[in-house]
């Protein structure tokens, strides 16, 4: 693989040579710049310029020089982000929890974008990836297979119903818990806020998707499964409110992530009380079905339902 180094061309044409290599290569190919510096700006020149059509890959980093693999992607072929990784394998999600990357609200990233904003090693990340693929998958969790009638009743009757059960009690733990300890621990009066925010969007969010969304694209996937005519929606095109959903997701998965952030991952100190162990359990367990159930709507049940629309009314 041919190396071009980038230190001995003239500033002024140090991008436009590069760019040119480039533009030269077919997909699939690819070469390796070498620099004396981080060429990050290079990075993120060539992304507003050109897009997501290469893959960008650190070989040396500092502290005196620099490698990175610049390869060209296929026409049409783009990095899969990590909401498809997840919507075909969820067994990824795993790894993306453990490295606190978001693969549901924050689901549209590549990894190396997703690592690269949160400072985090992507080959690490890549790696345990790998070692994914390489065991046996477990197909009843291939929910990308699922039809989309069955997969939005799944999300009814497994994420919502939880959601329902689980507030009752986190609304009173947030509670006693802020109440006995927040003058020593003033984190948990911020928490108990940041969870009724949480509780109070979701409660509203799931009513628009039980009477408005998931009725229609059940009605999307009957008319699939009949080969009948489906008549337009009275909201427009399905990408309506699912901007409007997915927006929501993108509210609550931030304050969640801040709950998170506040109690360190959910870790107790070690003098805690029962129920202050407890409430930190529950919030911990809230927030991993919290991931699953707006992943499977944001990077499955949402772009099959608006695919799935244009199929039939076109």
């Amino acid at each position: 693989m041919e190396t071009l180094d980038v230190t001995v061309i003239e500033p002024r044409l140090k991008h436009p040579t590069i760019f040119e290599k480039f533009d030269a290569l077919v997909g699939g190919d690819a070469f390796i710049i070498h620099n004396d510096h981080d060429p990050k700006p290079l990075y993120y020149q060539m992304i507003a310029e050109r897009g997501q059509v290469f893959e960008w890959e650190y070989l040396e980093e500092g502290p005196e020089t620099w490698e990175v693999k610049i390869t060209k992607l296929n026409i049409g072929e783009k990095p899969k982000t990590i909401g498809e990784l997840v919507a075909n394998d969820f067994r990824k999600a795993e790894i993306f929890r453990k490295f606190g990357l978001d693969f549901c609200c924050a689901g549209k990233k590549s990894v190396k974008d997703a690592c690269n904003a949160k400072g985090i090693d992507a080959e690490l990340v890549q790696k345990s990836l790998d070692e994914i693929d390489a065991q046996v998958a477990d197909h009843n969790q291939d929910y990308k297979s699922w039809d989309l009638g069955f997969l939005a009743d799944y999300v009814l009757n497994t994420h919502h119903k939880y959601v329902v059960d689980s507030l009752p009690i986190l609304y009173q733990l947030t509670e006693k818990v802020a109440r006995r300890h927040g003058e020593a621990h003033p984190e948990l009066i911020e928490i108990e806020r940041l969870f009724n925010i949480v509780a109070d969007e979701l409660t509203d969010h799931m009513v628009k998707e039980e009477n408005i969304l998931f009725p229609y694209i059940k009605e999307l996937a009957l008319a699939k499964k009949n080969n009948t005519k489906m008549e337009s929606s009275p909201f427009g095109s399905i990408e309506n409110p699912i901007r409007m959903m997915e927006s929501e997701h993108t509210l609550v998965g931030g304050v969640s992530e801040r709950m998170n952030e506040l109690s360190n991952g959910y870790t107790p100190p070690s003098n805690a009380c029962a129920s202050y162990s407890v409430l930190f359990h529950k919030l911990n367990e809230f927030e991993k079905d919290l991931h699953q159930h707006i992943h499977l709507e944001n990077n499955i049940l949402f772009p099959g339902a608006i695919e799935l629309e244009k199929e039939l009314l076109n």
